[in-house]
């Protein structure tokens, strides 16, 4: 069949959310603009660290990270996340309810790929999965 990949070069999107209801909003978006990329879901800094270090976990081609979580927050995970030569290069979308223009500068200045608002309403929400399914598709990413 043309044009439709292999599933081992398919490669996966990790999700990190605590909010159960917004990891099921991504979950559904990605399903309804049929993305087939597996998802992978963790639900805070600590955790992703731990799936993106475990070596029988395939590095994600892209994050998808919410700020505010228990645990360790999405700042602190980028600053960890950013230090560490194994990970440091995975692009990273922020997707938060945080409009602080503090939040902004400090995740850019961390080096992420985008920073998206979640929007309250559904379709909103779907214009801005899309998006990131664009940046994903039309990126280069590095093999590592």
């Amino acid at each position: 069949m043309r044009g439709v990949l292999p599933v081992t070069t398919i490669k996966s999107i990790l999700l990190v959310e605590d909010d159960i209801v917004d990891m099921m909003s991504v979950k559904r978006a990605l399903k309804d603009l049929n993305v087939r990329n597996p998802l992978y879901h963790v639900e805070n800094g600590v955790e992703a660290l731990e799936f993106l270090r475990d070596k029988k976990n395939q590095k994600p081609t892209i994050i998808l990270l919410d700020l505010n979580m228990p645990r360790m927050g999405g700042i602190e995970f980028l600053s960890v996340m950013k230090n560490d030569e194994e990970i440091r290069r995975i692009p990273v979308v922020i997707l938060t309810t945080s409009r602080a223009e503090y939040d902004k500068i400090q995740t850019y200045e961390l080096g992420i790929a985008g920073y998206m608002i979640k929007p309250v309403d559904y379709q909103q929400f779907i214009e801005v999965i899309r998006a990131l399914c664009l940046y994903w598709t039309l990126s280069e990413v590095a093999d590592e």
